[in-house]
């Protein structure tokens, strides 16, 4: 894991027609605009020097469409290939996220986020949620509401099937902004406590 200040965020995501990439851009802005180096890495052109990139990172956001109930299949197999990291427990401890998006308001991605949420136990990393109450959830609320969709595992968003990534809404993009900012802050944090608890034991 990186040793400088800042934290090492890499946003790993696949996107099928640009949709979720506008929201994997969303992600890595809200974590570097909260002080972390962000790396985006696109997992259908993965590189050598890439997959180095994800060991060393100290938290990695998983992102991608939801097709058919779950990931797309570009990310699975991404996820397929990283079980040699799992072999050797490389990403163990890591901080780990997830975002999707699908064209449904619903659209079952709830299930793509419990994917990446397995994946990342099954890797012994950290999960860090969403960790905002759900928005139009009343008379009084909007379609503009921070986390309109109401997601909590992961950030969630929707965007028309007929219309291109510049039709993403304009909350799910900040929705996802928050995601970013969120694990930035909690991957400080966390490299806080392993360093005041490893100034205790020296």
């Amino acid at each position: 894991m990186s040793t400088s200040v800042s934290p090492t965020i890499a946003v790993a995501f696949h996107s099928g027609y640009g949709h979720t990439a506008v929201i994997a851009e969303a992600v890595a802005r809200g974590a570097a605009e909260a002080g972390a180096e962000v790396i985006s890495i696109p997992v259908d052109t993965i590189t050598d020097e890439q997959w180095a990139q994800l060991d060393a990172a100290d938290a990695i956001i998983f992102g991608a469409p939801t097709y058919m109930g779950t990931a797309s299949a570009a990310f699975h197999a991404f996820a397929e290939a990283s079980s040699k990291r799992w072999y050797t427990q490389t990403w163990a401890d890591k901080i780990a996220a997830g975002f999707t998006n699908s064209g449904a308001k619903n659209g079952d991605k709830s299930s793509t986020l419990g994917y990446f949420f397995t994946m990342a136990a099954q890797h012994g990393m950290h999960w860090v949620s969403l960790g905002v109450q759900p928005g139009w959830a009343s008379t009084e609320g909007s379609e503009n509401d921070i986390n309109r969709l109401g997601y909590f595992v992961g950030a969630g968003a929707q965007t028309p099937v007929d219309a291109g990534p510049e039709a993403v809404h304009k909350s799910d993009i900040a929705t996802a902004e928050g995601l970013g900012a969120r694990v930035a802050q909690q991957t400080a944090f966390f490299r806080a406590g392993r360093a005041a608890l490893a100034a205790l034991a020296a």
